[in-house]
């Protein structure tokens, strides 16, 4: 079985963050990484080049693979910022409908600017999907 492509780096997220331009978008992502840090109580670490993830968790599916991967983050894509909250098998289509101007994918949600969402809807998603990831797999602190 193959490893898993996006794996914990020693790179700090304040370090990547320093880099992203523009400057309106690395300003939103301290805003997202202060947000995160404070919803969730969990350290941020870099998951791969370009995603900061907090807390993780080991999977194991029916085929044998496994491996370790973050409970929840984001990162801050050139055309929008990625948001990783969504466990892929949950309906949280009541909540969504809440938040405000967003792209959905199967985990993530795509966000242009963060004026765009609600951010206590926002939080109020980040915690239901930890706590939905947390009935199928055990979530520690990262």
């Amino acid at each position: 079985m193959s490893e898993n492509k996006t794996q914990k780096t020693d790179v700090t997220p304040r370090d990547f963050l320093a880099g992203i331009e523009p400057e309106k978008r690395r300003e939103q992502s301290l805003v997202l990484l202060e947000f995160f840090e404070r919803v969730t109580g969990w350290k941020p670490r870099m998951w791969g080049p370009s995603i900061i993830g907090f807390g993780e968790y080991h999977y194991k599916y029916d085929s044998g693979r496994e491996g370790d991967f973050m409970a929840t983050g984001f990162s801050p894509r050139k055309t929008s910022l990625t948001v990783y909250i969504l466990p892929g098998y949950q309906d949280y289509g009541p909540i969504l409908a809440r938040l405000g101007k967003h792209k959905l994918g199967k985990s993530c949600l795509y966000i242009n600017k963060l004026e765009d969402i609600d951010m206590d809807v926002l939080e109020e998603l980040v915690k239901a999907g930890i706590a939905d990831l947390s009935k199928k797999y055990p979530v520690k602190a990262s």
